[in-house]
């Protein structure tokens, strides 16, 4: 085999000029593959985080409280049996938290909003206010200074509220400022909160949430203590939480809970199918975080398919490109062919010998274009461009363009481009293996 790879290698600096034109085209489209899997994974890690931080755990138990036919309340009662319950089921868990939830009208001096109201317990996000990170005043205030303001401690007073920066912005408010809540749906109550922090965005989800007290919540809607809008389960990995949520159903099962049938929708698109439901009283609802926001989740899979379907175009053209050229390196060295056919070389090797060679070419453009690729990411990094398009900003869930990359990206793009390559060289190879020892021979007589 070393041989092989030996005479592949050679015969590709023989033709160097066609090489070097077929591997700086494969390159080029190695390192567009490598770029859309790398935004496309970060959008993706993006999404997870600002999905988790935001809005959802890992696993989350929410739920319906109907007290009528007509009614669907975003309610889990018997909080603490709900915690309790979901501990027993998933030991591996490394927070178990809960949050009120609640919609409403925000109404600022500029401007009015609406909003989902997260209630939340200070002291048990210590999670929540790692990931965020407190705006300086120029980001939500024309000509403001690149001070920060507030603190995320003074969310636990009475009646306070922590925002993002874009509203902030929209509502015309600074840390300090006073701005109003009105609930949406059942009953109409008010409630004055004071701006302890504004936060820089973290993507699309942040627009839609602000958090107050989890005691905030119970005063607006005169709720009992036990009761709670939804239990969010933190995993090691987010990609055990199908499991964790299959064992967390049996476990409330048994705990004498009724269940909702698993829907892969966020919870507030749910009201109107609970209400048209015939049942009264408690019903669980579990979900996963991309369940939670399945509303966007689409946007990373529309950018795979367009970049796969792009990349796969290209790769065609290239793929043709690479038959033709092993094919007139299968004209060029048809004498040699023959050669080696007459002292006994078998046809597999001949195969063996143009696979080589193709795989090589693809292997070789293939790590080129992607060292281009991550050298291009991580200039892009280092100089942290600021977005200045909302539309972008709220796509790609940053304010700066910064990708992550990991290994397995580099990788899958070698063995993409070197079995392409491989691929596209089989016809040539067999052709050249068939050819008549005698004719190869003769060929250039």
């Amino acid at each position: 085999m070393g041989s092989v790879v030996i005479i592949g290698f050679r015969n590709l600096l023989q033709a160097r000029r066609r090489t070097l034109l077929l591997g700086l085209a494969i390159a080029t489209v190695a390192a567009m593959f490598l770029i859309l899997r790398v935004v496309s994974g970060s959008v993706s890690e993006r999404m997870i985080e600002a999905a988790t931080t935001l809005s959802a755990g890992h696993v989350n138990i929410g739920g319906f409280f109907k007290s009528r036919r007509q009614a669907s309340d975003p309610l889990v009662s018997e909080r603490t049996k709900v915690r309790k319950l979901a501990r027993e089921s998933i030991p591996e868990a490394t927070r178990i938290i809960d949050r009120h939830r609640a919609w409403g009208r925000l109404i600022g001096p500029e401007a009015s909003i609406n909003v989902g109201v997260y209630g939340i317990v200070p002291e048990d996000e210590e999670r929540f206010f790692k990931s965020l990170r407190l705006a300086q005043e120029k980001e939500y205030k024309p000509g403001g200074s690149s001070e920060v303001k507030g603190n995320f401690a003074d969310l636990a007073k009475p009646n306070s509220a922590l925002i993002f920066a874009a509203q902030a912005k929209k509502l015309g408010v600074s840390v300090g400022d006073t701005i109003t809540i009105v609930t949406e749906g059942g009953a109409k109550n008010t409630v004055d909160l004071s701006v302890v922090a504004i936060t820089s965005d973290i993507g699309f989800l942040s627009n839609f949430n602000i958090f107050v007290p989890r005691q905030t919540v119970l005063d607006l809607y005169h709720l009992n203590p036990e009761t709670t809008g939804v239990v969010m389960v933190y995993l090691p990995d987010a990609k055990g939480a199908e499991a964790a949520m299959a064992r967390l159903r049996i476990t409330l099962a048994q705990g004498g809970f009724a269940l909702m049938d698993h829907d892969p929708n966020p919870f507030f698109m749910k009201f109107d199918k609970v209400m048209a439901e015939d049942w009264l009283g408690q019903r669980l609802d579990l979900t996963l975080w991309s369940d939670e926001i399945s509303f966007i989740v689409w946007v990373t899979t529309a950018l795979d398919l367009v970049g796969f379907f792009v990349v796969g175009v290209l790769l065609l053209i290239i793929s043709s490109g690479i038959m033709n050229s092993m094919w007139m390196a299968v004209r060029e060295r048809t004498k040699e062919i023959g050669t080696m056919r007459a002292i006994g070389a078998q046809q597999g090797y001949i195969v063996r010998l143009f696979v080589t060679e193709g795989v090589l070419l693809g292997l070789g453009a293939g790590l080129l274009g992607g060292v281009f690729g991550l050298a291009l990411i991580s200039l892009i990094n280092q100089l942290k461009i600021p977005i200045t398009s909302e539309g972008v900003r709220l796509f790609l869930m940053t304010n700066t363009l910064e990708f992550s990359v990991h290994p397995g990206q580099l990788v899958s793009t070698l063995v993409l481009f070197s079995l392409a390559s491989g691929i596209a060289s089989l016809y040539p190879a067999f052709r050249a293996a068939r050819l008549r020892p005698v004719e190869a021979l003769m060929h250039s007589k």
